[in-house]
């Protein structure tokens, strides 16, 4: 069996290295440009489009984070090639950790102890319970069902909005796309902090505009953790200078690095991180699509399957 790793950055050797570990009986190359040896399956992130046209032999793709887009996008990709994604390997308690900390940042109010704290103004302000903040989570997959549990078990009010009603999390209020037009709009009322955490795709591209984002309750908050092209910066940046919303805490954009011009750099009220709130453990992932690999090549059931009409 031969395997070959395709890198857009600087760690394809580590991520050859890793694969390769975990498969020792298998060749495991790193692809550059010019490399034709046929392989069985590719992994890897961000592939160039000469990729798939020097493997036309693989069995499978598989990335290796939870995103694929940069997959599905390729304009070389084979139609009928199956991608298969990482699920969870350990991204999921850090995607906890960061909306956790986000969440109790505003409610414990600490931003405006920081500004007192500059101006040397003790004062205490008002407190809140979690019963006051409800969590909204959009995107029920691997990672929003247990960023959803997290919260439920801590005592937050959650609901979460799901495009089936296959979809579920203990102690959580669902809002479906399958029960109705009515479901979104209910959900988003219902809601305090938004947490972002659906795939890119045709149908979540610029969902949150300002008209959708001025659907969640004045003095709310808006964490996207999942891709940058969901939010239309302009409406969200309009939505904050008016007051409507509190906050927003960014790990994604639509453009990456973001542009040293761009308003979120010196927004107030904007909390920024270059798209670190959970990046892939290289061990865990390495080891679950080594096995799922294995899964494969003995034409046994695997999970993570991308189903590409709906780009996840």
């Amino acid at each position: 069996m031969r395997i070959v790793v395709v890198y857009g950055g600087e760690k394809g050797q580590a991520w050859r290295d890793a694969i390769a570990a975990q498969l020792r009986d298998a060749q495991v190359d790193l692809w550059q440009p010019g490399f034709t040896q046929p392989a069985d399956y590719g992994v890897g992130w961000a592939p160039q489009a000469r990729f798939f046209i020097d493997q036309p032999r693989l069995r499978a793709f598989l990335p290796t984070g939870a995103g694929v887009e940069h997959v599905l996008n390729n304009p070389s990709l084979p139609p009928d090639l199956p991608i298969v994604r990482v699920e969870d390997a350990g991204m999921g308690e850090q995607m906890i950790d960061y909306c956790r900390f986000e969440v109790l940042r505003w409610m414990q109010r600490r931003d405006e102890y920081a500004t007192q704290q500059a101006a040397g103004v003790w004062k205490q302000l008002p407190e809140s319970s979690r019963e006051d903040w409800p969590i909204g989570i959009f995107g029920l997959g691997v990672l929003g069902r247990q960023v959803a549990s997290a919260f439920a078990a801590e005592g937050f009010p959650v609901n979460a909005f799901s495009r089936s009603n296959t979809a579920s999390a203990p102690n959580v209020r669902l809002f479906t796309e399958a029960n109705g037009p009515d479901q979104f709009d209910a959900f988003m009322r219902a809601t305090r902090v938004l947490i972002i955490l659906a795939p890119l795709t045709p149908a979540t591209q610029d969902k949150f505009d300002r008209k959708t984002l001025q659907r969640l309750p004045p003095g709310s908050y808006v964490i996207n953790v999942a891709r940058g092209g969901l939010i239309v910066d302009e409406g969200l940046l309009e939505l904050l200078d008016d007051g409507h919303l509190n906050g927003a805490a960014l790990d994604v954009f639509r453009q990456e690095p973001l542009p040293p011009q761009h308003r979120y750099w010196t927004h107030p009220k904007v909390h920024m991180t270059p798209h670190t709130a959970a990046v892939t453990p290289m061990g865990p992932a390495a080891k679950q699509i080594a096995e799922k690999i294995r899964q494969l090549a003995a034409n046994q059931t695997v999970t993570g399957i991308v189903d590409r009409t709906r780009g996840y």
